[in-house]
């Protein structure tokens, strides 16, 4: 509601009108985080606004950079691990900058553990994500080599039986293992690690034990609204917009705000953790099913047959 309305408008501009490159849209989110952070170090209520005011405009160019990629075809590698890099350390300057600025004006040693605290969790929260990321990958890759393996033998059991190929017989297990190997539709990693396609066999169980959440999830993906409400976006825009914003108004209301802020992001996250939880279970059981269905289809072919299908695999 506060970025992406800004930010797709400017993105229609700048990709149709000009020459800019992600990667410089990348820097420039970084300048204007720096700046951001040098006016936090100040402390005083006017430029605590400007410094919400300059976190606003880098949040918008850094949301900017990865819809022109994907709307030009431009990203890269490089341009992946830069987004990364200055991220963190937009994160790590203005959290120093605005809990340092407000330590020197008011002698709170709090602030220099919330300054810890902010790092910290948004540390914790890529790392978490990118794990899961990796993982998830992994757990793909694995379903669908043995996909096409039991898909394979299952083509030259029937052949071996005279049975036309691709017929009605194709196992459910099949079925289920290719729905996990869908395209996930989103491009970001965040929403791949949260994993909400419906369509996808991994999220099985949790679909199952909350069938209402579906209904949510398209009702706010229909607003542009992502089911995962506090992420690392909106922690940050919390620490370092609405926290700011709050102190000039109301004096002391950086660490309330930043608190909140901390909870909502941890409370989402461990609903990352359930789901992925979750989907370890189904990959477990998929895995065993088509592990089941290779062995009994290996039996079923002659000796020469069998021996050649292990050794291919």
């Amino acid at each position: 509601m506060l970025v992406d309305p800004l930010a797709s408008r400017m993105v229609r501009f700048t990709a149709n009108r000009t020459n800019v490159t992600p990667n410089q849209l990348t820097v420039g989110a970084l300048i204007l985080g720096l700046g951001a952070g040098a006016c936090f170090a100040v402390a005083t209520w006017p430029y605590l606004l400007l410094g919400a005011l300059l976190y606003h405009l880098s949040f918008t160019l850094d949301c900017m950079d990865g819809k022109i990629a994907r709307l030009k075809g431009t990203g890269s590698v490089f341009g992946a691990w830069l987004d990364y890099i200055f991220d963190r350390v937009r994160v790590l300057a203005c959290a120093i900058a605005l809990m340092g600025g407000q330590y020197a004006a008011t002698g709170n040693v709090a602030y220099v553990w919330t300054a810890v605290a902010v790092v910290f969790l948004d540390m914790l929260r890529y790392m978490d994500a990118l794990e899961i990321y990796k993982v998830r990958s992994q757990m793909r890759n694995k379903l669908n080599a043995l996909r096409t393996e039991a898909h394979d033998l299952e083509l030259a059991v029937r052949q071996g039986s005279g049975e036309a190929a691709g017929g009605p017989g194709v196992t459910e297990d099949l079925r289920t293992a290719e729905g996990a190997l869908r395209p996930d539709p989103e491009a970001d990693m965040e929403n791949q690690v949260v994993g909400d396609h419906p369509n996808i066999a991994l999220q099985a169980e949790f679909n199952k034990r909350f069938p209402w959440y579906a209904r949510i999830r398209n009702a706010l993906k229909r607003g542009r609204i992502r089911p995962h409400l506090i992420s690392g976006i909106e922690f940050q825009m919390g620490v370092f917009i609405v926290a700011p914003v709050a102190a000039a108004a109301i004096k002391g209301a950086i660490i309330p705000v930043t608190i909140l802020s901390a909870a909502g992001m941890l409370a989402f996250e461990l609903v990352i953790i359930y789901k992925f939880w979750l989907s370890s279970r189904d990959y477990s059981r998929s895995v065993a099913k088509l592990e089941t269905r290779i062995s009994g289809y290996r039996e079923q072919l002659p000796a020469e047959q069998r021996e050649a299908a292990v050794g291919g695999h």
